[in-house]
Parts: structure tokens; C-alpha cells; sequence
């Protein structure tokens, strides 16, 4: 039956592989359970009701990526979106969560219809690479900023904004701590660097009185509070028209980056680099969103953790239906995730952050005219805390500088309309004008 489901045999792969390859991707990824929770709590969904949510919503995305598109890639709310769905939509602009998780739904159907009526190469295509680097580095960085307060190792201060907290506060230590344990499991390849990580940071602080550990399992909790209490009406309000924007572009540029990387790297692609079956694994992306949506999750993305899946072996389906098996097994590990606090969770976010500057070094910092609109994209985010400030100012700068240099031939009709329609949203529904 496997046999059939997945052609493991013509995949050059079996049963066992594919087995171990998830359990290895699992691994490599797990942290998020304990991380999105943790981060949509302070938003005043319920961490229990979110935990479920997470791994249900990681779950279904790993099976239909399996069985549907039969590809080798796990999928789980997106650390970025769940960052900025709680510390922007949510906290900075006072948007109720069950309104964000409306706007989460919309940019998942609006995500289901762009790969249904292949809209999406279009627009991937309408984007500059570097504009694309450039987004993902100021989430890095957005991230980085969000772990660096939430530690007390940056402040606020009124002369300068922000300045150094109290390193020596245990928050702050232990979110180093955290932080360098994980860069240091990273460059040694130890599977699952950032779950160990954090565990081990818990675990200390427990020890050290620094935390309260709540127990190691149980069944799950109720997911009741958040089930079916989004509100998609309040996310029709033309205020929220560029955070469903941002919600979808950044789910579509993670997904596709991912979904290339990592197939490339299986050797999945065809002889024109292309991948089969990418409307199914996009499907797979946008159907996890709607449904996590509607039980109390931010955006489900694919990960590129999967890559250590396929390092492992894994070629086929099965593995991310290993994957979805290993999140609903973590269903029992309610304690465990309420015991973790968010100082430990802070260094997972840096070294994330740090993976996701890393792209930074492909840009051509010769031309000014592809570096400047990257700069001004990946500052924004962190300094005016939302993503889609960052994607807004990126498409416009960029449209403006190259247009102001001559260069007018680089830019797609795509991109133009995006860049006008968001700078009449700053000049017009934002009261400048």
C-alpha cells in the first residue's frame, strides 16, 4: 500500500528512510510547538487552546503535503507571521485576535485562489530577488528585535529609543544562554539544536528556582476557547487590507523559497528546474492556513527544517506524514509547553533571526539601485514593528529609485501596481492627505 501511495521505489527510497527523514525533520522543527503558543499568549488567546492548534493545524499541513502532493516537506505556523500577528496586529496596533485570525483566513483563501487559478507564479515572478532577500532579512531582524525586548536585553530609552537592558537580570542571561547553546548544537549538526536548546535552558532555570515547571504530559487541553472564534467580518475593514496583504505575501515567498530549496536539494525538480505537483504542495500551504485559522493558530508554512529531513533520506510523501504523526503524538506535551518560558524561547528566535540575515550576502551591493530599496525594507520592519511597512516601503522605494535612475526596464508591471496601490494607501487611508 505505501508502495503505491508514495512509489517509494521509483523515489530510490523505503519505508525505513522515510520513517527515520521524519522523525528527523520533526525534530528539527519541534520548537515551534512551544514557541507559537507561547508568543499568541500574550495576545490573550488561551496558551492550551493555541498549543492544540498548533500541532493540529502542523499536523494536516504534513498530511496533505504527503498524501496529496507527495513531497518530503513538513509544514507548521510560521515563526515570522506568528511574531508579527502577535507583537504588531495584535499588540502595537490593538487589533483583536479574533479579528487577526480572520485576516489570517482571508490571506489563506486569497492564498488557495492564487493557486488555483495559477496566479501565483505571476506574482512571484513580478518581485525582485532582492526585494525578496530583503524582506526575509527584516523579519530576521523583526524577530531579533522582539527577542532582544521580551529578554530585557534591549530597552526603551527617550533619548535614543532603545539602549542596553540588565544583563545581568536572569531573563537576560538565560536568553543568551539559550542563544549560544543553540548556535553552538547548529554548527556541531546536532538534529534538533533549538528544541535542545530551549529544553536545557528550562530546565536549568527550573532548577535554579528561575522558572515553575508545570509536569511533562497529560491529555490535551481544551481547544474551545479559541476554536471558531475568529472573526472574519471585523477583517474586511480596509485598515486591515495590507496585514492580509502581508500575511499572504510573506506565506507565499516562504513557501515557494522553501519548497525550491529543499526540492532541489532532494533532486525533485525536472530538467527545467521546475517542480511537479506545485500547485498541490501550495495547496497544502493554504488549506493548513484556513483550517488553523479557524481553530486558533497564526499562518502554517512550509519549513526549510524539512531539509534535514531530506538529508536524512527522505524522498517521498511518507516523511511528512511521519512528521504529522510525531505532532499529534505532541498533543500529550501540554505541561511541558506551559513550562516553558518565553527567555528560553528568545534565543530560538536570534538564531532564527540570524538564518534569515544570512541572505543578505547574495545581494549585488554594487548597484545601488537593487541595495538601497533591500536596506530600506529590512530597517523598517524591526523599527516601525511591522512586517508590512517593510514590504510596502521595499516595493515603493524600489519602483521610485529605479524609476528616478533610468532604470525603468527593471521593473515588472506587477510590481508598479503594488508599489502605486501602497503608496495611495499611506498618502490616502492613512489620513496624510
Amino acid at each position: 500500500m505505501l508502495e503505491r501511495l508514495f512509489k517509494l521505489s521509483e523515489h530510490g527510497t523505503n519505508v525505513r528512510t522515510e520513517v527515520i527523514a521524519g522523525f528527523t525533520s520533526f525534530l528539527a522543527m519541534a520548537y515551534i510547538i512551544f514557541v507559537a503558543p507561547s508568543m499568541l499568549a500574550s495576545t490573550g488567546m488561551d496558551h492550551g487552546a493555541v498549543f492544540v492548534a498548533t500541532c493540529l493545524a502542523a499536523a494536516i499541513g504534513c498530511l496533505v503535503m504527503g498524501l496529496y502532493a507527495n513531497y518530503p516537506i513538513a509544514l507548521a505556523p510560521g515563526m515570522g507571521l506568528t511574531a508579527f500577528f502577535t507583537y504588531t496586529v495584535a499588540g502595537q496596533m490593538g487589533v483583536p485576535w479574533q479579528v487577526a485570525l480572520g485576516a489570517v483566513f482571508l490571506s489563506g483563501v486569497s492564498f488557495f485562489l492564487l493557486s488555483a487559478f495559477k496566479i501565483r507564479e505571476w506574482i512571484i515572478n513580478a518581485i525582485p530577488a532582492s526585494l525578496k532577500t530583503g524582506i526575509a532579512a527584516g523579519i530576521g531582524l523583526f524577530m531579533a528585535i522582539i527577542a532582544l525586548q521580551g529578554s530585557g536585553i534591549v530597552v526603551d530609552a527617550p533619548g535614543t529609543l532603545v539602549t542596553l537592558g540588565d544583563l545581568s537580570s536572569p531573563a537576560a542571561m538565560y536568553a543568551l544562554l539559550s542563544f549560544f547553546l543553540i548556535v553552538a548544537l547548529s554548527y556541531r549538526k546536532v538534529i534538533g539544536a533549538v528544541m535542545i536548546g530551549i529544553l536545557l535552558v528550562t530546565l536549568l532555570a527550573t532548577l535554579t528556582g528561575n522558572n515553575d515547571f508545570h509536569g511533562f504530559a497529560s491529555m490535551p487541553p481544551s481547544m474551545l476557547p479559541t476554536l471558531a472564534e475568529l472573526d472574519i467580518a471585523g477583517a474586511f475593514n480596509l485598515g486591515m487590507v495590507s496585514i492580509i496583504f502581508a500575511f499572504l505575501f510573506v506565506d507565499l515567498f516562504d513557501t515557494s523559497g522553501t519548497l525550491i530549496a529543499v526540492s532541489q536539494q532532494a533532486g525533485l525538480t525536472n530538467e527545467r528546474g521546475h517542480l511537479p505537483r506545485l500547485g498541490r504542495a501550495l495547496m497544502a500551504d493554504s488549506s493548513a492556513t484556513m483550517v488553523g485559522s479557524v481553530m486558533g493558530t497564526s499562518n502554517v508554512t512550509s519549513y526549510i527544517e524539512s531539509a534535514t529531513g531530506v538529508a536524512a533520506g527522505g524522498r517521498t510523501g511518507l516523511t511528512a506524514v511521519v512528521v504529522a504523526g510525531l505532532f499529534l503524538v505532541s498533543l500529550f506535551l501540554s505541561p511541558l509547553a506551559t513550562s516553558i518560558p518565553a527567555f528560553a524561547t528568545a534565543g530560538a528566535l536570534l538564531y532564527v533571526a540570524c538564518l534569515m540575515t544570512g541572505g543578505l550576502a547574495r545581494i549585488d551591493w554594487n548597484d545601488i539601485t537593487e541595495a538601497a530599496p533591500v536596506v530600506i525594507a529590512t530597517l523598517v520592519m524591526p523599527l516601525t514593528y511591522s512586517i508590512a511597512n517593510g514590504i510596502a516601503l521595499g516595493f515603493i522605494s524600489y519602483a521610485v529609485i529605479k524609476l528616478f535612475s533610468g532604470r525603468y526596464r527593471d521593473l515588472s508591471p506587477g510590481l508598479v501596481i503594488l508599489a502605486i496601490l501602497f503608496a495611495c494607501k499611506y498618502l490616502f487611508l492613512d489620513g496624510a492627505l
